[in-house]
């Protein structure tokens, strides 16, 4: 018979991890002040804004699937239920699982459907929803490396 080691969620994987979440939210947050009118008409910034964006999630979805496979959690079916196991482990909230559920659909609109994106909406998410990538790193480091993680972008 073959005994196999329990996974762990490895401190490496993840601090690499949010650090690249860090410098993609640091020029996501340089782009706050940019007003809608100078945002829209700048094809090169909004690309770059959608690509920092894009990434971002991806980080945070990176994360939350190394951590379902670390703690042999079911397999999710996409990438919105990889949150959705967070949230039926108690990880995240049902109300903050649903934030980060919407987030994954929107990578998915940003990866396949980039020509439906509302620029204005890509401006306002900027502006208004990158605190929700802060809240996924606190919760993230206060259930796994309580006081090891770096919080700030």
């Amino acid at each position: 018979m073959r005994f196999r080691c329990p996974a762990m969620v490895s401190i490496e994987k993840i601090t690499d991890k949010l650090s690249r979440l860090d410098e993609f939210l640091s020029i996501l947050k340089g782009m706050q002040g940019i007003s809608l009118d100078a945002f829209l008409k700048d094809k090169i910034l909004i690309g770059s804004a959608k690509y920092y964006l894009q990434v971002s999630i991806e980080c945070c979805l990176d994360i939350a699937n190394h951590i379902i496979s670390a703690e042999r959690f079911r397999a999710p079916s996409d990438y919105a239920d990889s949150f959705k196991v967070l949230e039926e482990h108690g990880i995240v909230t049902a109300e903050f699982g649903l934030i980060l559920r919407q987030m994954a659909k929107f990578r998915n609109r940003l990866v396949h459907l980039y020509g439906e994106v509302d620029d204005a909406y890509v401006h306002e998410f900027i502006r208004k929803d990158l605190q929700d990538f802060i809240s996924f790193k606190k919760v993230v480091a206060g259930k796994y490396f309580p006081g090891a993680v770096s919080l700030a972008p």
